[in-house]
């Protein structure tokens, strides 16, 4: 199967004039069959989190507590690590002694350091799985083995949007290595962007939050807001900081793009068409030129990350499931994580 952009003429021309133009933009995508090699003993559940690191490795999240009943015993670690063409390299994730693992795997990110983010969904009033545990309000931080560095927040303790101690059901993060400042797309249950110090784990400053006043008591299971404010998110499901110290999040339900200083102050928006925008990545050249984009349920997005304006897309309906968050490598392949479609690498041609 190829999945093939199409761009206007005057588009065209136009990019071709630019310089320093991204590899990937006007070329078509191919599913690489049998990507990655999970090893024999084991069975991999939904797949929720993908990140590339330095190396071109592809790190990826999942939930062993979807392993199908008959194949829970085969249930491989949570963190696995693939490298391009798909080739396994370790493996490791789940409880441990000095930090709370999620109850509900949610994102995975790896900072130019090497060290891994992990965050989690769960609530207990949406899923008799996760009846009696308390929710995900905390985030981890790791070593690329696997080693415990730093958990952020505690499960159970969040007390609402202005808690700066605690996240709640947060979705993603990222890291601004200049600032050694972590962001966090705090997510599910706060609505909002929150930043801590990325060696410490103290509270900096946060924005959004959860279609209120700071300080609201937020339930697990959230009303969601779908009106284009731009002070106020729905879902703050993906988000990314560029070199530059830009901050790109993803309001999911309000099908949107925003951009914002690292201060908060918004400086621009992309409005989609009404789905669910659900991931953010920004290309590897050197000026980050392409912010891309998973759509939800049709595809994949190509904005250029200044002006968020949409250059491109192409579209994912023949692929399984629907796009989560999403991964780009330095040669511009994109790796999409799917709850019910797995983890696939889409090869550029």
């Amino acid at each position: 199967m190829r999945l093939a952009p199409i761009l206007s003429g005057l588009l065209l021309l136009s990019l071709a004039a630019c310089q320093s133009q991204p590899a990937f933009i006007h070329r078509s995508y191919t599913p690489v069959p049998d990507w990655p090699h999970v090893p024999a003993q084991w069975r991999i559940g939904d797949v929720t989190g993908v990140a590339v690191d330095s190396q071109d490795q592809v790190w990826v999240l999942q939930r062993p507590g979807t392993v199908p009943a008959e194949f829970m015993d085969m249930a491989a670690p949570p963190v696995m690590v693939f490298d391009a063409d798909g080739d396994f390299i370790k493996a490791w994730g789940g409880p441990g002694a000095g930090y709370e693992w999620p109850t509900n795997e949610h994102g995975l990110f790896v900072d130019d350091d090497g060290y891994v983010w992990v965050t989690g969904n769960a609530c207990p009033d949406l899923s008799e799985a996760f009846a009696g545990r308390p929710s995900d309000d905390q985030i981890l931080k790791f070593t690329g083995t696997g080693d415990f560095v730093l958990q952020i927040g505690q499960a159970g303790q969040n007390t609402g949007s202005a808690d700066m101690l605690n996240v709640h059901r947060s979705a993603d993060a990222g890291v601004n290595p200049a600032a050694n400042e972590v962001y966090v797309a705090d997510g599910y249950g706060n609505r909002r962007v929150i930043v801590f110090d990325a060696t410490t784990g103290a509270f900096k400053r946060q924005w959004g939050y959860n279609g209120g006043a700071p300080g609201d008591r937020n339930p697990c299971i959230s009303t969601f807001d779908t009106e284009f404010r731009d002070d106020q998110f729905s879902i703050v499901h993906s988000l990314r900081v560029a070199d530059d110290g830009s901050v790109y999040v993803a309001d999911r339900e309000n099908s949107r793009i925003q951009a914002f200083t690292q201060a908060g102050d918004l400086t621009g928006a992309f409005h989609g068409n009404g789905g669910m925008i659900a991931g953010l990545a920004l290309s590897a050249d050197a000026n980050q030129r392409i912010l891309i984009a998973s759509e939800e349920e049709r595809g994949i997005l190509f904005l250029d990350r200044r002006t968020l304006t949409l250059l491109d897309e192409f579209s994912t309906l023949d692929l399984p499931g629907p796009n989560h968050l999403i991964a780009v490598d330095s040669a511009g392949n994109i790796y999409r994580a799917s709850l019910f479609g797995g983890i696939i690498k889409l090869a550029q041609e």
